[in-house]
């Protein structure tokens, strides 16, 4: 799974899986799953712990921690072949994460893929309540800020339909994906 591969995968619309038995492939969803970036639900709970500053967040700090803690459970889609190649994807500026600390402590993150005017996420965890979801809510502030068109969340979840996002028909979410590609947007 090269560079080339997983970006010319992405730019189609697909994403890529290990099945669990050691095989990768790459998927498209019909629908899709996307969070409009003015459709963020924050909670009054999750907005009181943003404004205590109980995390910091960092960008792109230790991708790496990030995406293993993403695959730290029971059942992953994420092999260490996956972890290997995004890890080569983030030295070459494609891939991010997004870090919730608490002191030098990690406890929650999100990584994913931006290419053009989208950003792909991929996965998010949480070692403390509510740190993965202060940095979506990071995420999506900064994507705003960059003039980002696309957030695609890929399979929608009733995590990911609490915090606001939605499906849209598979052409749509291709429609969209394309014009946000050929946009000139830098995530760091």
């Amino acid at each position: 799974m090269t560079p080339e591969v997983l970006e010319a995968c992405y730019k189609a619309g697909a994403f890529p899986m290990d099945d669990g038995y050691g095989r990768i492939g790459f998927y498209r969803s019909d629908p899709r799953s996307v969070l409009e970036l003015d459709d963020l639900h924050v909670s009054r709970s999750l907005a009181r712990v943003i404004r205590k500053g109980t995390y910091e967040v960092r960008i792109d700090h230790d991708f790496e921690a990030v995406i293993r803690a993403c695959a730290d459970r029971r059942d992953t889609w994420i092999s260490a072949e996956i972890i290997r190649s995004f890890v080569r994807f983030h030295e070459l500026g494609k891939a991010h994460s997004v870090e919730a600390y608490t002191g030098n402590e990690l406890a929650g993150g999100l990584y994913g893929v931006a290419l053009g005017g989208a950003f792909m996420g991929e996965s998010m965890f949480s070692r403390m309540p509510d740190a993965s979801k202060v940095c979506l809510v990071y995420l999506v502030e900064r994507l705003k800020e960059r003039g980002y068109v696309l957030l695609d969340c890929q399979i929608q979840n009733d995590h990911l339909a609490r915090l606001g996002a939605s499906e849209i028909v598979e052409g749509e979410y291709l429609r969209r994906l394309e014009y946000a590609l050929t946009l000139d947007r830098s995530f760091v």
